[in-house]
């Protein structure tokens, strides 16, 4: 039976026929193509973007892929979650059907208290009324699109820079790339924003955003470090006020009954003069999270540990093609950024976060993909061999901490 142009099926599910006319998105319809103009059928190979207007929560997305002759695709949610990369379909005739969960969010907690978000997130595409799904490559190629409620477990993710969904090229962070690991089984949310501490993140009550609709079955990820180290008030250090915001975590976590699972920060790319070993930056921080962890028998990935070992794998010039360092005709300015990840290392960062999940034999690993392949951070991928069509929306201004 063919798909009508858009059809709620009933509250909350939609299907969209991509083969048809569908219109520019506005508040009052509640869906269509959005950030980009719509897709030109004389101009092939263009990114594009499609919204629907939907409350918080998680989202069983459907989309079958092909209808193009060498159709070649990549589909991203929000603020450049992979999904899925890179599908191939080498024949005009040539589908394929691929579901996953979205989650969902806007600032508002409850009538009354909002998540205080910084200026530059207003722009964001994971903070407005509605779920953005970005369809890139080489020739992307998309017949449908299904949307309905999905009462499935969350990921929920803390954090800083190094975590968040980072909105613009060439930035990028683990939590945006975790997701194209996991079936539609389970929804990730990320909270995590550029340059927080776990004592801002509290303050600008993005833990009681999470708080909100956290339930038994949920995870809880934190990774702090990088900017808490900068905190200089009285108490402030690793074995005072950082310890003490991590055990916050852990008590409002658990006291919803969802599990809480710590990652150490991730190292920087500080090489020794030998170049065969990488100077500690974070001094005692990676040390308190574990000994807090081990206190409170909270699973602890060691990501300090695992990015240092990928840094070493490749050694120090190799090692800047995991992060932000580019020339300047490529963004306009010189990118020399030895913290942030560009998209493949982002990418290697996240198969270190799911190794870890491995290692800790959580319940959630049941939901990764089926073409998912162990990885040993020692051995990493190469990243001339990494394809990553890069999203249409730039930026080349650091994100906010270091």
């Amino acid at each position: 039976m063919a798909l009508l142009p858009a059809t709620t099926l009933f509250a909350q599910t939609f299907d969209f026929d991509l083969t048809k006319p569908q219109p520019i998105y506005n508040d009052q319809q509640g869906y269509g193509y959005d950030v980009l103009p719509a897709p030109d059928k004389k101009k092939p190979g263009e990114p594009f973007y499609f919204s629907v207007k939907v409350p918080d929560g998680n989202y069983k997305v459907r989309v079958v892929i092909g209808g193009k002759k060498n159709g070649n695709t990549t589909v991203r949610a929000e603020g450049r979650r992979l999904l899925m990369d890179n599908i191939l379909t080498p024949k005009a005739k040539d589908t394929q059907t691929f579901e996953f969960s979205v989650n969902k969010r806007s600032p508002l907690i409850e009538e009354g208290k909002k998540v205080k978000i910084k200026e530059r997130e207003k722009g964001y595409l994971a903070w407005d009324d509605r779920l953005t799904l970005e369809f890139n490559g080489p020739m992307p190629a998309v017949k449908s699109i299904h949307v309905e409620p999905a009462d499935v477990p969350t990921i929920y993710l803390c954090g800083n820079s190094t975590v968040v969904d980072q909105n613009h090229e060439p930035w990028a962070s683990w939590g945006q790339m975790i997701t194209r690991w996991f079936g539609p089984e389970v929804a990730i949310s990320n909270h995590a924003e550029s340059g927080l501490t776990a004592r801002t993140f509290i303050g600008s009550f993005r833990l009681d955003k999470i708080l909100s609709t956290l339930k038994k079955g949920d995870y809880v990820f934190v990774e702090f470090g990088h900017n808490d180290e900068k905190e200089k008030k009285p108490g402030d250090g690793a074995w005072y006020h950082y310890q003490y915001q991590l055990k916050i975590f852990i008590d409002q976590v658990r006291s919803k009954g969802a599990d809480i699972v710590f990652c150490t920060p991730t190292q920087r790319r500080q090489f020794e003069k030998d170049g065969k070993s990488i100077r500690n930056t974070h001094g005692d921080f990676p040390a308190a999270m574990k000994m807090v962890a081990e206190k409170e028998n909270v699973p602890l990935i060691d990501l300090n540990k695992m990015t240092t070992e990928l840094y070493l794998a490749v050694g120090p010039e190799e090692s800047k093609h995991m992060l932000v360092h580019y020339p300047a005709e490529m963004y306009g300015r010189k990118l020399e950024d030895n913290t942030h990840f560009n998209p493949f290392g982002a990418y290697e960062v996240a198969k270190c976060v799911v190794m870890g999940m491995k290692q800790l034999n959580l319940p959630i690993v049941q939901y990764l993909r089926k073409d998912w392949q162990d990885f040993d951070p020692n051995h990493p991928d190469n990243w001339q061999e990494f394809r990553w069509a890069p999203s249409r929306i730039v930026e080349n201004a650091k994100p906010d901490g270091n």
